[in-house]
């Protein structure tokens, strides 16, 4: 009776989970998905110039660093186009051109042609980003956001655990066969978006409030969005900073973890079942942590998860087995299902509906910087240093977050940290949620009206916050 209980308990939560959510978003998860399946890329780069081309560690970080270069300029390019040019044109030239490039580096060999197509892969797989984040926005309500974006973010990690998984095993045989296997599953999530997928740009004098201000700019007087707005906001630059900070750490799942486990005698089967736990931990756990953390302090959240994610890293020092690995990915995998959803909440809230596009973009770009940033760091530490000091810092990082949330969190308040909506949030409906069913926006006032404090809580990240963003 109790197992059936559990059972009957679980079943009635994904159902729950999944109910009620517009056809164009399962299109826009199944797009997410199909491109997740394929990726090697970003997860197996410093293991193929380490050991398939035999570059020294401090190279990897080089080459993981410029490749993190294209992922800077593409999230601010990415998410301008987004907003001028479309969100479904973008994502089919940014996932186009990653096919192209992604094959391109497979077949490539010297070292400064190796160098320059992997920042041309690094634009191309980051130009997506803003738009996907921007289209979950545009076209599912305000009180579904939150599974909405748990959902994503779960189809990102499926994807990821299974790709990890079997990448290292073809690894072992073929690097060149991860390499051609990504470009198609990128081509596959293009068509997908092509077949199923409806422009849902907002029009240009649609908006919403901007949640935690209480504030509204809608209408046909709403001002001009540029990125010289986003970077003048002072309350969300800061988020993106303390963003950049939680990103530093958890990009050492991609370049130091690899290439420390490398040194330590691991192979690349190893390396894919430690990343491969990961992955799955977000699967298991992302839905029914995001239930349980949407009504709490968003300000302990973040302070908890940052700490979790600096010593979960830090807890690397001491493994000496693959089952020590796996138990450290276990602890920092748990910062991440906190961190993700809470912060990102603060990102839907603190942008303006017909600027999503550019501030999405400017969230991806403290991702963008730590993938640029972080292999530098960690390849140059690691070279000269060792592992111990590496895995040190991450924990100082994580402690510096968690000071840096702790004071943040308490001048903005847990609402405008995302624990509730406003009401000129809950209240102001424009043509991006005309456009819920997945159609194109018109342009014309949406007729239906959302009820003050709706539940808007917690909106959990699209791609690129926990993972590495795809």
């Amino acid at each position: 009776m109790p197992l059936a209980l559990s059972t009957s308990g679980a079943g009635r939560a994904v159902r729950e989970s999944v109910a009620g959510l517009p056809r164009a978003f399962w299109w826009l998860w199944t797009s997410t998905l199909v491109n997740r399946l394929g990726a090697f890329v970003a997860t197996f780069m410093a293991l193929y110039l380490t050991v398939e081309r035999g570059y020294s560690a401090s190279y990897a970080g080089l080459v993981a660093s410029l490749y993190g270069l294209g992922g800077v300029v593409a999230s601010l390019g990415g998410g301008v186009l987004a907003d001028r040019l479309g969100r479904r044109p973008t994502m089919l030239i940014a996932q186009c051109s990653t096919a192209a490039s992604v094959a391109l580096l497979g077949l490539v060999h010297s070292p400064v042609a190796i160098a320059a197509v992997a920042v041309a892969v690094g634009m191309a797989s980051s130009a997506s980003r803003p738009a996907v984040q921007a289209m979950l926005a545009d076209i599912v309500r305000p009180e579904d956001r939150v599974r909405a974006f748990s959902l994503n973010y779960w189809a990102i990690n499926l994807g990821f655990a299974v790709s990890s998984a079997l990448a290292g095993f073809v690894a072992q045989y073929s690097y060149r066969a991860g390499f051609f296997g990504e470009a198609a599953m990128t081509l596959a999530c293009a068509v997908v978006v092509f077949v199923k997928l409806q422009e849902s740009r907002p029009a240009a004098g649609a908006d919403r409030g901007r949640g935690g201000e209480g504030e509204r700019t809608g209408g046909a007087g709403a001002p001009r969005v540029s990125m010289l707005t986003v970077v003048r906001d002072g309350r969300f630059m800061s988020v993106v900073g303390l963003s950049f900070v939680v990103a530093l750490i958890f990009q050492q799942s991609s370049v130091g973890l690899p290439v420390a486990m490398s040194e330590a005698g691991f192979g690349s089967a190893d390396f894919g079942i430690a990343a491969a736990a990961n992955g799955l931990l977000i699967v298991a756990l992302q839905i029914p942590v995001t239930r349980l953390i949407q009504h709490r302090d968003p300000r302990r959240l973040l302070i908890v998860s940052s700490l979790l994610a600096g010593y979960g890293f830090g807890l690397t020092v001491f493994a000496g087995s693959l089952a020590v690995y796996v138990l450290t990915v276990c602890v920092w995998t748990l910062a991440e299902a906190v961190n993700a959803p809470t912060q990102s909440g603060l990102v839907v809230r603190l942008s303006p509906a017909h600027g999503r596009g550019r501030y999405q973009g400017m969230y991806s770009l403290s991702w963008s910087v730590a993938a640029l940033a972080a292999p530098v760091m960690s390849g140059t530490v690691l070279d000269h240093l060792g592992a111990r000091w590496l895995w040190g810092g991450c924990a100082v990082l994580g402690t510096a977050a968690a000071l840096g949330y702790g004071l943040l969190m308490r001048g903005l308040g847990p609402a405008s940290a995302g624990a509730g909506a406003s009401g000129a949030e809950a209240s102001g409906a424009g043509a991006a949620d005309a456009a819920a069913a997945g159609t194109a926006a018109s342009g014309t006032e949406a007729a239906r009206t959302e009820a003050p404090g709706a539940p808007t809580t917690g909106a959990p990240v699209a791609e690129g916050a926990g993972t590495p963003p795809a």
